[in-house]
C-alpha cells in the first residue's frame, strides 16, 4: 500500500499563498503531486497537515472548500491505491497519479454529462439527451462554467443551486426537472462504482407539484379555427399546425414534423411518439 500525506510549501514572497501538494510513497519511490489550491502560512497546520482557519477569518468559507476538496482528494487517491493492490499485479507510483488525473479528467460532473449525451444521441434518444443538456447548461451558469468533481457534489451545493433557481423566479417544478436529471447523472456514478453515495439531493424538493390545467375555451378554440389571415401567410400555417395538433389528439410538434404520408391508412393515422416511443392510432377526421 501506499503512503499519501498532505504537505505544504510556503510562497517565497512574504504575505503570499503558498502550495498544497500531496506526497506519495510507495516501494520507497517519492512523488510529488501539486495542486490547484492556494492558502497563506497562516491557514496551514504542520501539526494536522491540513489548511485550517478562525472563525473570524475572512477567508474561512474559502479555506474550509479547500479542505473539503483537499480530504475528497485523499480519499480518491487511497481508494485508486486499493483498486490497484486489489488487482495483484505490480504497480507503481506513477501509475496511482496517471490514475488520479485520468479520473479528474473523466468523472468531473461536466465531462460525465457530455459522454452520457452523446451515448444517447448514439442510441437515437435525442429528446433526452437535450433535456440532460438543458439541466446541464442550467448547472454551468449557476457554477459560473466551473466544473466540479461528480464526489465533490454536496448537500450545501444543491441547496444553494435550489436557492439560485428561486431568486430568479423559476417554478418549482422546473427546478425539479432539472435537479432529477442531476441526480440520475449522479446514481449513474454510483451504480459505475464511480463515486460513493453521499446522498447530496436530501435537502432538495424533486417531486412533481399539480399545475393548474390550462386548456382552452371551446369558443376560444372556434374562434382561432376561423381567423382569416390572407395577409399574414406565416401566422395562417401556424394556425393550420395549431389545429392539426388539436385535431390528433395534442400531437406533439416534434411528432407532426415526423410525420409520414405512409403513417395514413385505412382512415388512421399511426405513429410512434419520439419521446417515449408509445404507438397510437388516431382515426383521420375531415377538419385534419
Amino acid at each position: 500500500m501506499a503512503s499519501i500525506k498532505v504537505k505544504f510549501r510556503p510562497a517565497t514572497i512574504a504575505d503570499h499563498e503558498g502550495t498544497v501538494y500531496y506526497q506519495i510513497i510507495h516501494e520507497r519511490k517519492v512523488r510529488q503531486l501539486y495542486t490547484d489550491y492556494r492558502v497563506l502560512s497562516a491557514e496551514w497546520s504542520k501539526s494536522r497537515s491540513m489548511v485550517a482557519t478562525t472563525h473570524k477569518s475572512e477567508r474561512k468559507a474559502i479555506v474550509n472548500a479547500i479542505r473539503d476538496c483537499i480530504r475528497l482528494d485523499v480519499e480518491r487517491l487511497t481508494k485508486i491505491d486499493r483498486k490497484l493492490e486489489g488487482k495483484g499485479l505490480t504497480y507503481t507510483v506513477d501509475d496511482i497519479i496517471y490514475e488520479f488525473n485520468h479520473y479528474a479528467h473523466e468523472y468531473s460532473l461536466f465531462n460525465f454529462m457530455e459522454n452520457i449525451i452523446a451515448k444517447l444521441k448514439q442510441i437515437g434518444k435525442v429528446r433526452t439527451s437535450e433535456t440532460y443538456k438543458s439541466a446541464l447548461n442550467s448547472f454551468k451558469k449557476f457554477h459560473r462554467d466551473e466544473d466540479i468533481m461528480l464526489d465533490c457534489l454536496t448537500s450545501g451545493i444543491m441547496e444553494a443551486y435550489e436557492a439560485w433557481h428561486k431568486s430568479r423566479g423559476v417554478a418549482p417544478n422546473t427546478i425539479s426537472f432539472y435537479t432529477r436529471i442531476l441526480r440520475a447523472v449522479y446514481n449513474r456514478a454510483v451504480e459505475d462504482d464511480i463515486i460513493d453515495n453521499r446522498n447530496p439531493f436530501r435537502h432538495v424538493y424533486t417531486g412533481v407539484d399539480k399545475t393548474v390545467k390550462r386548456a382552452l375555451p371551446l369558443a376560444v378554440i372556434r374562434k382561432i379555427k376561423t381567423l382569416d389571415l390572407p395577409q399574414a401567410p406565416a401566422l395562417d400555417f401556424a394556425r393550420d399546425m395549431f389545429m392539426m395538433s388539436f385535431c390528433l389528439r395534442g400531437m406533439s410538434f416534434i411528432d407532426m414534423a415526423f410525420l409520414k404520408k405512409t403513417d395514413l391508412r385505412n382512415g388512421y393515422v399511426t405513429y410512434r411518439r419520439r419521446k417515449t416511443g408509445q404507438r397510437l392510432v388516431i382515426e383521420w377526421t375531415k377538419e385534419m
